[in-house]
């Protein structure tokens, strides 16, 4: 009888714990809102408009990549800010791009008063070979990439402005 007992409970555990879920399904309504969400570009203004360096094309860019907690980053930006008024008749835009939330880099932005442009990017740093920060890419004005610089540096110093303004 006690063998019974233990069956049947066994049995009652086996049914109720193998019952079928029922699949749920997400209205199409919502996937396409979230879909909307997702940017498709790889960078964008602080106000969430689409930015592609084809863009700028016709135009030397540099395209600095960034982040608010990076020391040699933030050590580096004043240089950059004098280097850009430097070159500022000379068809070049600096770009400052962060893969942080738009919210962290407006309020670095707000705290630091660096008069840069500043991006979100939405890539991965891997994807553009970025393994350490800053890392500054010099486009000429065909959308080459010419040089690559790693790590923090003196922008405004006369040998970097020359090899800049060099850039063809």
């Amino acid at each position: 009888m006690h063998l019974r007992i233990v069956y049947f409970l066994i049995l009652g555990v086996v049914f109720v714990g193998c019952k079928e879920e029922k699949t749920k399904t997400v209205a199409p309504e919502v996937i396409e809102a979230v879909v909307e969400k997702i940017s498709t570009s790889t960078y964008e203004d602080l106000e969430g408009n689409p930015i592609e360096l084809s863009d700028y094309k016709g135009k030397r860019v540099l395209l600095n990549y960034w982040a608010t907690w990076c020391r040699p980053c933030i050590e580096e930006m004043p240089d950059m800010e004098k280097a850009q008024t430097i070159l500022e008749q000379e068809n070049y835009v600096f770009l400052f791009a962060s893969d942080q939330s738009v919210k962290k880099i407006l309020a670095f932005k707000e705290a630091r008063g660096f008069q840069l442009d500043f991006i979100k990017f939405n890539g991965m740093y891997a994807e553009e070979n970025v393994s350490a920060l800053p890392a500054t890419f010099i486009y000429n004005e065909v959308g080459e990439q010419v040089l690559r610089f790693d790590g923090g540096l003196k922008w405004d110093s006369p040998e970097m402005i020359e090899k800049l303004r060099a850039v063809k």
